[in-house]
């Protein structure tokens, strides 16, 4: 039952109405008890015994560790370590045991091996997998360091790592910034009610009209790239990053509206990214809530391992106490970056195109960064200048699709395959001779894109100023529901779904 679908909106409506006629202490409970049900209304409804197991092994960690002394650190790290293995021993064998197989098979024909030396598994995934994990290590972490209150109530852990519309598409949450507020009590609020289904609105927009015509185009391309060449990699390339940003964010605005017309705030996963100017500010608008996970939970605790505490000093006696810090600072992100592509799935694809593609980058920057300044200083460029600032935003952008086109395509071969396709030919004339009408999208298609991206840029400008809703509350009634009106007009008019067609599926919805 996607997000997206007639009987979804069915499911919500009937939720909200319910939501805030029981009496307010019974509200959680509702919560929990739709969310159990949307699991059950999936594909395959026994899946919900993973959630349920990852749920039940957290909370007896949680509750061991509130029942151990902190004097004896010992068993709490015994405890912790057992409780981290345990969750992410179950997410390995479903997402990552056929990328070890396919990985050492692969290396195998490289040596002369005829055939495959070990047979692939097939696994049924369970529905947000990655992100109730993450939500729910995170929280048993941050009772072991005592930043965060452990849950006593089973019923209640399970809603917090099976709340049915983050289980979704995320975002990751902190136990300590966002959870308690799933078991108070929210009394109806007009305001709040409505300004979430104006957020849903804008994200069935995006979802709707923008990135399932983009995701025609891109298709096409894709699943037949040996037959195009040059522009029309590109211009597919850079059709699907405004796919993935659509489709993604488009998710989220969803969910996050849905959330707060149920009165539960959760945290923001998207600020502009492709307003970024570098690929370290990128990450920090782009799924933010998976760049403070790893953080904070990868990141940083790697740098206070023993290896790199002794790395870091001996390169700092090798290279100096700057150079040194950095050097140490690049193989700690490599080890950062390396999970963060493995995250996105158990393919050397997500590897390179999510994860060490972008090490790359921001290492390179970081390196790169000092000569380019003292170019400029002596070149008398304003390095804060307008123009400077939109040739960084522009680089970042091409820098970002290099890593979509390996994120979207079948394999590291077809990707590279589609690179070599794309610098090869010289056919730019495409974009004006009527040639991109033959992937997918007619005439109407392409204008209805064109204005649609048109008004995302136009929100995004202005959302980096203040909230876009905010400037519309303000405006007066009759203009208010004109604005409202024509965005949902715009999806029932203008959005892709119909018979045979289903939108319910987000690219994200995988991992």
């Amino acid at each position: 039952m996607g997000i997206t679908s007639f009987y979804f909106l069915c499911f919500f409506a009937f939720i909200l109405i319910l939501y805030y006629l029981i009496p307010h202490k019974l509200q959680w409970g509702l919560l929990l008890l739709c969310s159990i049900a949307y699991y059950l209304l999936s594909n395959n409804g026994m899946l919900i015994l993973y959630p349920v197991a990852s749920v039940s092994v957290c909370y007896a960690g949680i509750r061991l560790l509130a029942a151990v002394p902190p004097e004896n650190a010992g068993k709490r790290r015994g405890v912790l370590l057992v409780t981290i293995l345990a969750n992410i021993g179950i997410l390995v064998v479903l997402k990552y045991v056929n990328f070890g197989i396919y990985t050492i098979d692969g290396i195998a024909r490289i040596f002369g091996s005829s055939g495959d030396l070990i047979r692939s598994v097939d696994f049924l995934v369970p529905l947000g997998v990655s992100f109730y994990t993450f939500s729910l290590l995170g929280y048993v972490i941050d009772v072991y360091y005592g930043i965060a209150r452990p849950q006593n109530n089973y019923l209640k852990l399970m809603l917090y790592g099976m709340y049915f519309p983050v289980i979704i598409s995320g975002p990751i949450l902190k136990y300590r910034e966002h959870g308690e507020q799933f078991f108070e009590p929210h009394a109806f609020d007009y305001r709040r009610v409505t300004r979430g289904l104006q957020r849903m609105a804008w994200g069935f927009f995006k979802k709707l009209v923008i990135a399932e015509r983009l995701g025609i185009l891109v298709d096409t391309v894709y699943g037949a790239y040996p037959d195009y060449a040059g522009t029309y990699i590109w211009v597919a390339t850079v059709c699907y990053a405004f796919q993935l940003y659509t489709d993604f964010s488009g998710c989220m605005d969803i969910v996050l509206g849905m959330s707060e017309s149920l009165g539960i705030i959760l945290p923001e996963n998207f600020r502009t990214p492709f307003f970024a100017g570098s690929i370290a500010e990128y990450w920090r608008r782009w799924h933010i809530t998976l760049g403070v996970w790893m953080k904070e939970y990868v990141f940083y605790p790697v740098l206070r391992t023993r290896f790199f505490t002794e790395l870091n000093r001996s390169w700092r006696d090798r290279f100096g106490k700057k150079r040194g810090k950095q050097y140490a600072t690049f193989a700690a992100m490599f080890i950062l970056w390396l999970t963060v592509g493995i995250w996105h799935g158990g393919d050397w694809k997500f590897v390179i195109g999510s994860g060490l593609l972008h090490w790359f980058y921001i290492v390179m920057e970081e390196l790169l960064a000092p000569p380019c300044a003292a170019l400029m200083e002596k070149w008398h460029v304003d390095a804060g200048g307008k123009l400077v600032g939109l040739i960084r935003i522009v680089r970042t952008f091409f820098l970002v699709c290099i890593g979509d086109l390996f994120f979207r395509s079948a394999s590291v071969g077809d990707a590279l395959a589609m690179l070599k396709g794309a610098v090869r030919v010289w056919n730019p004339h495409i974009l004006w001779n009527g040639a991109l009408l033959t992937l997918g999208l007619d005439g109407a298609d392409m204008v209805i894109a064109a204005v649609a991206l048109m008004l995302l840029l136009i929100v995004s400008l202005l959302e980096r100023t203040g909230s876009v809703r905010d400037r519309v509350a303000r405006m007066p009634l009759p203009v208010r529901w004109l604005i409202w009106y024509a965005l949902l007009f715009a999806v029932i008019l203008f959005g892709c779904y119909g018979p045979g067609y289903s939108a319910g599926e987000f690219i994200y919805q995988g991992f």
